[in-house]
């Protein structure tokens, strides 16, 4: 029981890393020149804070789902968890790949009312979970506002 426990965080971060490398990959890939070209606002973080804090990220994020999933074993939230993975990793195919601001300030919004509800369920189920999301709704409120500003200005 317990090998099996450790076996479901251990896919649930391949799953939550696979989801971020679509977004790495397309970023690192398609990112320059068109993001140097663009007005961005004077609070745009530098470059490399973004692999340490979506590291740490995802790494609560996959801790958060697999506590609700081994005490609940709930399907539901499982699924809905995963779908707003896709969300997530498809923000920087919009952004960076298709260089399309406004589309993926969409995105960003639909990531939040994720991320929103599953701190809600969380809250109710078990506060370790709800505790854990806290830092990625910030950081996504944060990266809210910069999709904003930059669609603003460009």
């Amino acid at each position: 029981m317990t090998q099996n426990k450790y076996l479901s965080l251990v896919l649930i971060l391949i799953i939550t890393f696979a989801a971020s490398y679509i977004g790495a990959y397309t970023t690192t890939t398609f990112k320059e020149p068109w993001y140097s070209g663009i007005a961005l606002p004077s609070y745009s973080p530098p470059s490399w804070i973004f692999p340490p804090v979506w590291t740490t990220l995802y790494i609560m994020m996959s801790v958060a789902i697999w506590i609700i999933w081994i005490k609940f074993f709930d399907k539901n939230i499982l699924k809905i968890y995963f779908i707003h993975l896709f969300f997530n990793s498809i923000w920087s195919v919009i952004f960076f790949g298709f260089h399309s601001i406004g589309i993926a300030l969409i995105n960003l919004i639909i990531i939040l009312a994720f991320i929103i509800f599953l701190m809600k369920v969380y809250y109710d189920k078990n506060r370790i979970s709800f505790f854990l999301m806290i830092p990625y709704f910030i950081w996504s409120f944060y990266a809210l506002i910069l999709n904003i500003s930059i669609f603003m200005l460009n």
